[in-house]
């Protein structure tokens, strides 16, 4: 055998396992990018899902959110409108206005002119003052008082003290009803 026929086998040889080795790194590259490939696929996935479940989450956390904001503000609305509508009724209690006035004041002196109160003093609201000076009860009419309406009674010594002015009869009607009112006002 020749030189020439030696180096061509030797080259031929060196080029087909340079060929094997080639394919073979090409087998293993394509191996290592589908697996790298496989493996960014399930991060990606995982991520995926990660992000949507906090995105669930945050979506429910703000609709919660929303919610309650929303029965706060429908509290605070509910609450101003029950204001409002004491304040309304105690201005009309209080401002002489009132219908039936002079016949519940006659009747409340009615009331408390008993036996028990005799000698006391009458210091009635300033406002109600000429409906109860002509009330014909038994009591000495004494200095004006605060409130809405009414008068308080009270011993000359002034150790005793019993309120019958319109403040304390309409915070506990009102206290008693305010469930009421407020179905009136709501539904």
């Amino acid at each position: 055998m020749s030189l020439e026929k030696l180096a061509e086998k030797i080259n031929s040889a060196a080029n087909a396992e340079a060929d094997e080795i080639i394919n073979s790194a090409n087998e293993q590259a394509s191996e290592i990018i589908n697996s790298a490939k496989n493996e960014a696929q399930k991060m990606e996935d995982n991520a995926t899902e990660k992000v949507n479940k906090e995105i669930a989450q945050l979506a429910v956390e703000v609709v919660a959110s929303a919610k309650q904001t929303n029965q706060k503000r429908l509290l605070i609305a509910k609450r101003e409108e029950l204001d409002s509508t004491w304040k309304s009724v105690k201005e009309l209690v209080g401002s002489g206005k009132l219908s039936g006035r002079k016949a519940l004041l006659e009747s409340i002196v009615k009331e408390a002119d008993n036996s028990t109160n005799k000698g006391m003093i009458l210091k009635p609201v300033g406002i109600d003052r000429g409906v109860l000076s002509k009330a014909g009860s038994s009591f000495k009419l004494g200095d004006d008082v605060e409130g809405l309406g009414g008068f308080i009674l009270e011993s000359a010594d002034g150790s005793i003290s019993l309120d019958y002015r319109f403040d304390s009869r309409l915070e506990s009607c009102w206290n008693e009803n305010i469930q009421n009112v407020s179905n009136i006002l709501f539904e």
